[in-house]
């Protein structure tokens, strides 16, 4: 049985800090629950035809405690039956959130799901739940717990990545997402954040800063060299034990920004589909998770796509359009070449150092950004591919139909 997405949504990502955050007066549930009444507005979906929704979202505490899932369900007004479930696989969340949607399909479980994610960074800061994997130092060194920076620098450093490789890729993902936002690429999907009077709170993308240049990403601090020289870079060594040491090379213009927001992805059968009035959008040929060595845990979803477009039966040259995090331009670095991606196909409308990752969202925004970009290609084949902390990846590849 095929799974299918018959429309893929998204809030704005707000910038993810209190101070100057255009989110960050709007809870994480509201932020799903306008979600949530979108997709019936611009669809003509019956809620009560959706069995489940599963969102992706990693600091579980605070406003995202308590499975918020099923909560923005009920904060929605959608009805009773509607069952919530939430899950964390770090950065891949709201990816596999989609995944797991789309094999409940396949499996005829069920027959209309909404996978996606939310995560309020400016509300819920990255570490604020108190993991034991970054917070028990007897956990941190059983597990080989990595900052994600240091692991970042740590990549750039092997494969021999300059400063200024990392402020171009940054360069040309600012550009291009100034371009997009000013152009109005991501307007079919994006559903406005409203306050309860109705007034727009933010209908575009916050992030993405015009006027960079490379001169100025140059003139920003190694953000994680201080982190390094207290003992991170020692312990991470220990892993490579012929690499004398580490460069610092990651800034805040090449890494990515914190960010708030959610997206959302409605997935069924064609049964489900035909019955409901809905056209799909594309077909979900095939998804991978995979997990990599945690210390330098930023390759993971190089791996998660080999499986994914083996189990597509695609070649890499085949897909028209990817949509990849960049989780520090060392890690997009490295993707793009492992699979000789043409740079004018990946991430056409800049990526999450320009406009920003909002953790547990970031996935199921991707998928809402691909199915746009492949239809202003008149593309057929895309793919999405998050990394995230602790060497886990996914990947996931659709088809457009016409």
């Amino acid at each position: 049985m095929n799974a299918m997405i018959f429309d893929a949504v998204r809030t704005p990502r707000g910038a993810g800090k209190a101070d100057g955050g255009a989110l960050a007066d709007v809870a994480p549930l509201e932020l799903c629950a306008q979600l949530l009444k979108a997709l019936p507005e611009r669809t003509g979906l019956d809620p009560a035809n959706v069995e489940d929704v599963v969102l992706g979202c990693v600091t579980q505490i605070g406003d995202q405690g308590a499975n918020p899932a099923r909560i923005a369900v009920l904060h929605a007004g959608w009805p009773d039956p509607v069952a919530g479930m939430t899950v964390n696989r770090f950065c891949t969340s709201g990816l596999d959130a989609c995944a797991l949607a789309a094999a409940r399909i396949q499996s005829g479980e069920c027959g209309m799901l909404v996978g996606g994610g939310v995560e309020s960074m400016s509300r819920v800061p990255m570490f604020s739940d108190q993991g034991a994997w970054y917070s028990d130092p007897a956990i941190m060194k059983s597990t080989r717990f990595t900052p994600l920076g240091i692991s970042a620098d740590l990549l750039a450093t092997l494969e021999g990545f300059s400063r200024e490789d990392l402020d171009a890729l940054a360069l040309e993902s600012q550009t291009r997402a100034v371009r997009a936002r000013s152009e109005g690429a991501f307007d079919k999907h994006l559903v406005a954040v409203t306050a309860p009077d109705g007034e727009v709170v933010l209908d575009a993308d916050q992030p993405p800063r015009d006027g960079l240049s490379m001169e100025k990403l140059a003139g920003l601090p190694a953000v994680f060299a201080e982190m390094g020289e207290k003992g991170a870079d020692r312990r991470a060594l220990t892993a490579f034990p012929d690499l004398d040491r580490i460069e610092h090379l990651h800034s805040p213009g090449n890494s990515p920004a914190p960010a708030d927001g959610a997206g959302l992805v409605l997935i069924g059968s064609e049964q489900a589909g035909n019955d409901s009035g809905l056209a799909p959008r594309a077909r979900i040929l095939g998804w991978a998770s995979a997990a990599a060595d945690p210390v330098l845990m930023l390759t993971a979803a190089e791996d998660a796509t080999r499986k994914a477009l083996h189990r597509s039966g695609l070649e890499a040259g085949e897909i028209e359009r990817w949509e990849v995090n960049e989780a520090f331009a060392a890690t997009l670095l490295r993707y793009r070449r492992e699979f000789a991606i043409d740079p004018d196909r990946l991430n056409v409308n800049g990526g999450a150092i320009a406009l920003g990752h909002a953790m547990g969202a970031t996935g199921a925004m991707l998928i809402a950004q691909l199915l746009d970009a492949l239809d202003a290609c008149q593309g057929r084949y895309g793919l999405v591919a998050v990394a995230g902390g602790g060497g886990l990846g996914s990947a996931m590849v659709v088809e457009r139909l016409p």
